[in-house]
């Protein structure tokens, strides 16, 4: 058979060779991967904070021409401390068990003068008018030293959540205006355990009216990312 005949399988057999990469390729290879990694991740936690971004800056930034807040915004606000109250009866309570409402806290002394049940008062009077979005809320009281509670007052409070925080934890958390006493204010803390608003001191029933309007603005604010209860 002449070579012109010689069958393709005779020919000899050819071979690639490839390249393995070089230390340098493989370490830039890891360092993208580990870049992109991070960028997802920051994507991911930028899409699931996105309706609480979005509902603050309604609140805060896009406001009608000439609308104001009653209320004063905490700014950076404070996270629920990480400290044990008690219930009336004795039982422990982690404070940031709170979280998952919108709280509409007051602070005093067990004894609770008149000024402190005017709060009260004015407390469960701005929550009640809030309607269907009252689930959304807690009517929160903590007091702040060991005295009792008047028995006269037991009976009002079934609605509120009233805890025992010790003084000076609770100074460390919540703050009054200048010259004022922490007891003067009203405070709003939002479902992430968050205290971002302070009322002004010594609320009239004029004064409730407009904090239940900004309680108002910040639930429908916030109605795309917050639901009722726990």
């Amino acid at each position: 058979m002449s070579d012109t005949q010689r069958p393709e399988s005779d020919h000899p057999l050819g071979l690639t060779v490839y390249d393995l990469p070089s230390p340098q390729d493989v370490a830039q290879a890891d360092a993208k991967r580990t870049a992109m990694g991070r960028l997802r991740m920051v994507i991911v936690l930028l899409v699931c904070a996105a309706p609480v971004v979005a509902s603050y800056f309604t609140y805060y930034v896009v406001r009608p021409e000439g609308r104001r807040n009653f209320g004063e915004l905490i700014e950076p606000t404070r996270a629920l401390p990480a400290i044990t109250a008690h219930t009336l009866t004795g039982e422990s309570v982690a404070l940031p068990d709170l979280k998952g409402q919108w709280l509409l806290v007051s602070v005093s002394g067990g004894a609770c003068p008149t000024d402190c049940q005017t709060r009260l008062y004015l407390q469960r009077q701005i929550l009640t008018g809030l309607g269907k979005d009252r689930p959304r809320t807690e009517w929160v009281w903590l007091i702040d030293d060991a005295e009792p509670v008047p028995a006269e007052l037991l009976p009002g409070l079934k609605e509120a959540t009233v805890l025992r925080v010790d003084a000076a934890a609770l100074h460390q958390w919540l703050a009054p205006a200048s010259g004022q006493a922490l007891s003067d204010h009203l405070y709003v803390v939002d479902p992430h355990g968050q205290w971002m608003m302070r009322f002004p001191p010594k609320l009239s029933t004029d004064g409730a009216l407009k904090a239940k309007r900004d309680i108002e603005r910040l639930l429908r604010a916030a109605a795309s990312w917050d639901e009722a209860g726990r």
